[in-house]
């Protein structure tokens, strides 16, 4: 019923739109398509302007990086894994994400957070070549070679591997 409905208010548009083309000038109808196509571009400027604050999120980015091909190569689940090895950073405290000349925390770190900086289970025992696997998977996103920016978050990284391998 409702596809009746809809088809009618179409067809009744449709019949209106041509009746009112045959019936007015060739100057009318110009002017109408023209004040017609400033109105559309006012209304999608509205829009693309409402949008463009969703459009720049993180969300959005996330979903949009696995599409791109990007110089290191990083896929969506990567990309989060790097994001929450960096929040566990930051709350830490042991990366300052402000300011690189400011005070860095120095005091080593602990085994458990060592574990979950390698994204290790602190509960399993791991072999010499499991930690260091780990690891490597996470130097191949976060080393200073591909983005010098990182080489602090690396030194942590490689501090992390130093302390898990010694209490293997």
């Amino acid at each position: 019923m409702n596809i009746f409905f809809l088809t009618l208010i179409i067809f009744v548009l449709v019949y209106f739109i041509l009746s009112w083309f045959a019936k007015t000038s060739s100057k009318k109808i110009s002017k109408g398509i023209r004040s017609f196509t400033i109105i559309l571009s006012i209304i999608l400027a509205v829009i693309m302007a409402y949008a463009g604050r969703f459009i720049f999120s993180l969300p959005f980015v996330l979903m949009i990086l696995p599409l791109i091909k990007t110089k290191a190569g990083l896929s969506l689940l990567q990309l989060f894994r790097i994001w929450g090895l960096l929040r566990f950073l930051k709350n830490s405290g042991r990366f300052n994400f402000n300011d690189i000349n400011k005070n860095l925390n120095t005091q080593n770190i602990s085994l458990d957070e060592a574990y979950r900086i390698l994204n290790l289970d602190p509960k399993k025992k791991y072999k010499e070549s499991e930690v260091l696997n780990s690891y490597k998977k996470i130097m191949k996103k976060i080393h200073p070679d591909i983005s010098p920016e990182l080489s602090r978050l690396a030194s942590i990284v490689n501090e992390a591997k130093d302390t898990v391998l010694k209490h293997l």
